[in-house]
């Protein structure tokens, strides 16, 4: 299937402002007007800044007397100092506004950049590594004046195009840190499933599973948000109708537009928390340069399974939505184990070059990600360890 989607162009908002549909990108000068924006910096990564989406972006925006420029220093795991030179390059630039365009990486560093341009404290004291210094970090947090920014996605699984948090890796501890504040999110998400075409089934794959473990571990997690229940059972369904699609066929425009739908509602429902998928996932990226969806695609299989006692039925629902007999946590677990069969994705660590001896620095790192504590069950180290272990042998036998 090649042919135009079925999915119309329409505008949403919840809270951020979405524009989606096919060919949308044409609009975003107009968007800028619309945000008074004269100025924008485009945050994009180094790969994207050579493709000619980011040569017409930057002529359409020029052609519209938009004094635009280009920053394109942001590493596939973004670390510090990706942000602060951005901070630079914007102030030299005299610059109002952020478009950041590309996948997790551009959209997470871009929306960090905005932040940190009223800033009076460096980076690292902003960054959250735990709950137990929330209340103090948010208190230093200007929120006057922020630039404001228009995420332009070019993957399907970030969600960091609605989010109002950045991931952040601190080069000194090689932990990865949240930037956080409600009004770090986009004014506007301008979601164009045209300009994901492109990308490689494998990408295409790791993507749609970053996708998936946001609204399955909003789903699952431990804080009650029924909103965000809706949101992500919705995201799950389009996983199902399209990923396989998408992955099969990069020209399926209906596919692509639906792991678009699924990649925003990932990102809505995540609002809610996560849990050990993530926390456990978090390491092998900052650590060994692992991509974090395929971390996931690899470790949400582990994690329900050690999650099955309380969540049994969350898992029966979700297998009747998708049709999966018996409605069970079994068959929810077996359906993600055949897409991930027929992504290609491989099904244990070891598979990804990590060994035992690896878990001894991992577990407690996990342990102490803050997003550990969203987890339906309780998680220490020792079963961080566990959860590594299950997933370096590839045994599910919880």
């Amino acid at each position: 299937m090649t042919g135009k989607s079925d999915i119309a162009h329409a505008d949403w908002a919840f809270p951020t402002q979405v524009r989606f549909g096919l060919g949308r990108v044409r609009e975003l000068p107009e968007i800028c007007r619309e945000l008074t924006m004269a100025r924008p910096l485009l945050v994009t990564d180094g790969g994207i800044a050579g493709l000619p989406m980011s040569a017409a972006i930057m002529d359409s925006c020029a052609a519209a007397g938009l004094g635009v420029a280009l920053y394109s220093d942001v590493q596939a795991n973004p670390v510090e100092r990706n942000v602060t030179d951005g901070v630079a390059v914007f102030e030299a630039g005299g610059h109002d506004g952020v478009i950041a365009l590309g996948g997790g990486s551009s959209l997470d560093v871009g929306k960090a950049i905005a932040l940190m341009a009223v800033q009076k404290y460096p980076l690292r004291e902003l960054t959250i590594a735990s709950f137990q210094d929330f209340a103090e970090i948010q208190s230093k947090l200007v929120t006057d004046g922020l630039p404001p920014v228009v995420t332009v996605p070019t993957t399907s699984g970030t969600g960091s195009e609605l989010g109002r948090a950045s991931a952040i890796i601190d080069e000194e501890s090689r932990t990865k840190k949240g930037l956080f504040h409600p009004l770090m999110m986009p004014r506007i998400c301008l979601a164009d499933p045209e300009l994901t075409l492109s990308l490689s089934p494998a990408i295409t794959a790791a993507v749609g599973f970053d996708a998936l473990s946001h609204s399955l571990e909003a789903y699952c997690c431990a804080f009650s948000h029924p909103f965000a229940d809706g949101v992500a059972l919705k995201g799950m369904a389009l996983v199902d109708e399209a990923l396989v699609a998408a992955y099969r066929d990069g020209a399926d425009r209906g596919a692509r537009a639906r792991m678009m739908m699924a990649s925003l509602a990932g990102g809505t429902a995540f609002q809610k928390g996560v849990g050990a998928v993530h926390a456990l996932s978090h390491p092998l990226s900052s650590r060994h340069g692992i991509h974090h969806g395929l971390a996931n695609a690899v470790l949400m299989p582990y994690v329900l399974a050690f999650n099955m006692p309380v969540i049994k039925a969350k898992m029966a629902a979700l297998a009747r939505l998708l049709d999966l007999t018996p409605p069970s946590g079994a068959a929810v677990i077996d359906w993600l184990v055949d897409m991930r069969e027929q992504c290609d994705i491989l099904h244990s660590l070891a598979a990804l070059g990590i060994i035992e001896a690896d878990i001894a620095t991992l577990a407690p790192l996990a342990a102490a990600d803050i997003t550990a504590v969203e987890n339906p069950i309780a998680v220490g180290e020792s079963d961080m360890a566990a959860l590594y272990g299950a997933a370096l042998d590839g045994d599910l036998s919880y």
